[in-house]
């Protein structure tokens, strides 16, 4: 892509584990031919965190405002999102037209922005995990590219032994422990006839089962289309789970829930990850195996660093 837009680097969340390796980062993008604005300053990380709530609202904030910014990268998930939902401006952002890219625990952005407002944003790459280690992931950092320059974007299911499905539908999702917690809360959108995606990481199968449980007994689910899983990472089974496995935690919820359950969606907390626009129209057709998830109608980037849609 070939573009002099510009794109501001916030901390919301997550500090970076490593501040020595954030030039390398920037400098990559900047060959991408970005104009690179970082609003994260190292000296003010604060605990966990990128800042003190203060610090991190005010770095969004700034990103929003300023007029040469076209896109808003967050350095990292981990935690710290929710602590500012009620302080954020939706509108604002909204209003900004600008694209946020992040996910983990950037899914409370997310969602606060489709509830507040309907405007969309990108489940995309973050900063600091896929732009400033020594090698970048090619599959993740050109998906992102691919779908940012639009008008469309597709994506493939590995192949799995999945269900016939064929549904049209608003997508949205991301962090399954994210979604959850913003249930009963002004941030859950309201979305009907959806394509879900969701994707964790550290929770057990028995925990990913009791959260979408409660999403379907939350009435979510019956009113969305499909639901697709990403990576479900870096769990441990335990003596204790005598044969309950995920393979046993996705026949219970295939025999249970009632939308069709994909698997082989490559987005999740590991290095080879799609890019996906929430909120953007979307078509899911499954063959039996594999699958084909098609998406339009979203915010893009255009050559000369303008932002429109559709």
């Amino acid at each position: 892509m070939s573009t002099q837009a510009g794109i501001a680097i916030i901390a919301p969340a997550g500090r970076p584990l490593d501040d020595t390796v954030l030039p390398l980062g920037l400098r990559r993008l900047q060959e991408r031919g970005f104009i690179v604005h970082n609003y994260y300053n190292p000296g003010a990380a604060f605990q966990r965190f990128g800042g003190d709530d203060d610090n991190r609202l005010a770095q969004l904030e700034s990103a929003v405002a300023d007029p040469d910014v076209q896109l808003i990268m967050v350095m990292r998930g981990s935690y710290g999102i929710t602590r500012l939902l009620p302080r954020i401006d939706f509108q604002a952002i909204a209003d900004s037209g600008k694209i946020i890219v992040g996910f983990s625990d950037v899914t409370a952005l997310h969602m606060g922005l489709m509830a507040k407002t309907g405007a969309m944003s990108y489940a995309g790459p973050m900063f600091a995990g896929d732009f400033c280690g020594e090698a970048v992931n090619d599959f993740t950092v050109d998906d992102f590219f691919a779908c940012l320059a639009g008008p469309s974007h597709t994506v493939h299911g590995t192949p799995a032994v999945n269900p016939a499905v064929e549904v049209n539908g608003t997508l949205w999702g991301g962090n399954l422990a994210m979604l959850v917690s913003l249930l009963g809360t002004p941030y859950f959108p309201a979305i009907e006839g959806g394509i879900v995606y969701v994707e964790d990481v550290n929770e057990h199968p028995y925990r990913i089962e009791r959260m979408l449980l409660q999403l379907h007994q939350a009435g979510v689910l019956a009113k969305q289309k499909a639901l697709v899983l990403g990576e479900i990472s870096a769990y441990r089974l335990a003596p204790s789970d005598h044969g309950y496995d995920l393979d046993a935690m996705l026949a219970y919820l295939r025999a249970t829930l009632p939308i069709p359950i994909l698997t082989g969606l490559q987005f999740g907390h590991g290095p080879t990850r799609v890019t996906l626009p929430f909120g953007a129209q979307a078509r899911l057709v499954s063959n039996g195996e594999g699958f084909t998830l098609s998406m339009h109608g979203y915010p893009r980037l255009q050559d000369d660093g303008a932002v429109v849609t559709g």
